[in-house]
């Protein structure tokens, strides 16, 4: 169900009321305003939880600083400069990265089309133009509603004329991911105007500089999702293949990457977003043929003490691991040994288990000889070790039981050695704890050649249905 929401003012009426009628101290006053909400069932995620300031008479104020921050912005805009207000627009820009609710409040009270306008003015001047936008960046952030036609256009403005300068370009270019995330509109909007090359420019451009890599090959990443909840059927499919086909995405990517070999943030997103990217069979294979599989082989060798890019790669593995021959390629580059290595080495971080399992269970569908050598290599007793780590993570035992079905489809013969590691009866404890997620396991016990309890469920006028 839903929860409440209530505004900022009715929220502040209510401390006020908690200091005044009742004569509690501040923190008091906002504690028991919080709970007395919360026991309603609202959300609070978009309130400022704060007491407002009190003034030099004494006197509480009657708004939140980034109200006042704002009014004076509102106040001058047809009349002032960038520079004029180039403190205000600061203090305003702290105050949106500080949380969702002050940018929240800001945007109710029509910030938006504020900040545009500083944006629109001071786009002559360097220093100008990055303090504004700077402060549209941190107002949109989690808001990409505000975003409309008018600031699609200046941002695709600002990334053409700017385009040689990094500090202004890296702020566009976090604006730009902000607003497409969870917005598949927005998407669509930027892509049909020409955002795709203007990504992949400034990675090429800017290769030397981590941070603009980084939120350029975020900002792609983020065209190829499928996360708006609004939209029935999204663009990201297609969005992929633009950025591949028509703007070498894969080579720019692949490229950039051996600039920083030594910065795993970097690392980790340009994994994470060649993944989104291998949406075709060629295009797994062109990763390989650019040296994308050699190079997430060595990150996989020369890192595989770092969870995060550990995960990120073997998403990436996992991606481009649908191409059959890819498949070949990785097992004959030692690709098992070492995600069994890394599995073990993190095995108490769920989401590096997770991701694993579901490499090697790529890796072992339909290829028998793939299956030999995982399990020669303990691929096998990983996935058991991770469920048995794991028993809470639905994720990490749903790869773990796909693995175990790809690695005995075509080889009956390897059911009893993954028996004997215990598989059995920790398949029949994620039945147990997980029981709405039981298909899986159900396949996977059967595909072992374990005892399978069906269960006949009634379904309504159309009858029963066996399980």
């Amino acid at each position: 169900m839903a929860k409440r929401m209530i505004t900022q003012e009715t929220f502040d009426a209510a401390v006020r009321e908690n200091m005044e009628e009742f004569e509690m101290d501040t923190d008091e006053a906002l504690k028991d305003a919080v709970e007395q909400f919360e026991s309603q069932g609202v959300n609070l995620n978009c309130i400022i939880q704060a007491v407002p300031p009190v003034s030099s008479d004494g006197k509480q104020e009657p708004t939140h600083e980034v109200l006042k921050v704002l009014n004076s912005l509102c106040i001058v805009k047809d009349s002032a400069s960038v520079q004029d207000v180039k403190a205000d627009l600061k203090r305003f820009t702290e105050l949106c990265s500080l949380e969702l609710a002050q940018r929240y409040l800001a945007a109710q009270k029509d910030a938006y089309p504020v900040i545009l306008s500083y944006c629109k003015k001071g786009v002559e001047e360097q220093e100008a133009v990055f303090t504004a936008l700077s402060a549209l960046a941190a107002l949109t952030n989690g808001q990409p509603d505000l975003l409309n036609a008018e600031g699609q256009q200046f941002l695709l403005n600002i990334l053409k004329k700017y385009k040689a300068e990094s500090s202004v370009t890296r702020v566009a270019l976090t604006t730009v991911r902000q607003c497409c995330l969870k917005h598949e509109q927005n998407r669509q909007d930027l892509v049909k105007a020409g955002i795709l090359p203007l990504l992949t420019g400034a990675i090429k451009q800017h290769g030397e500089s981590a941070q603009i890599v980084k939120e350029a090959t975020a900002a792609l990443k983020v065209m190829t999702f499928d996360d708006d909840v609004r939209v029935a059927f999204g663009q990201a499919h297609e969005h992929a293949k633009m950025i591949v086909l028509e703007n070498s995405g894969l080579k720019v990517l692949i490229g950039a990457a051996k600039a920083h070999l030594d910065n795993t943030s970097v690392l980790s997103e340009l994994c994470a977003t060649l993944s989104h990217l291998a949406v075709r069979n060629e295009f797994c294979q062109d990763i390989c043929d650019l040296g994308g599989l050699k190079l997430i082989m060595t990150l996989l060798a020369e890192g595989f003490e770092k969870a995060e890019l550990i995960r990120q790669v073997f998403s990436a593995i996992r991606a481009i691991a649908g191409n059959d021959d890819v498949k070949d390629a990785v097992v004959n580059a030692g690709g098992v040994q070492l995600i069994v290595i890394a599995m073990n080495r993190h095995m108490n971080n769920s989401a590096v288990c997770e991701q694993g399992c579901a490499c090697l269970s790529v890796l072992a569908l339909r290829k028998p000889e793939n299956c030999i050598v995982i399990m020669e290599n303990g691929g096998a007793l990983a996935a058991v070790q991770a469920m048995r780590t794991h028993t809470n993570s639905i994720n990490v035992q749903k790869q773990a039981c796909m693995l175990m079905r790809n690695l005995v489809g075509r080889l009956s013969n390897l059911s009893q050695p993954i028996l004997d590691l215990g598989a059995e009866d920790l398949i029949n404890q994620y039945l147990k704890t997980h029981q709405d997620c039981g298909d899986v396991g159900k396949a996977a016990l059967r595909d072992l050649g374990c005892h399978v309890e069906l269960r006949e469920l009634w379904t309504g006028k159309h009858g029963s249905l066996t399980q």
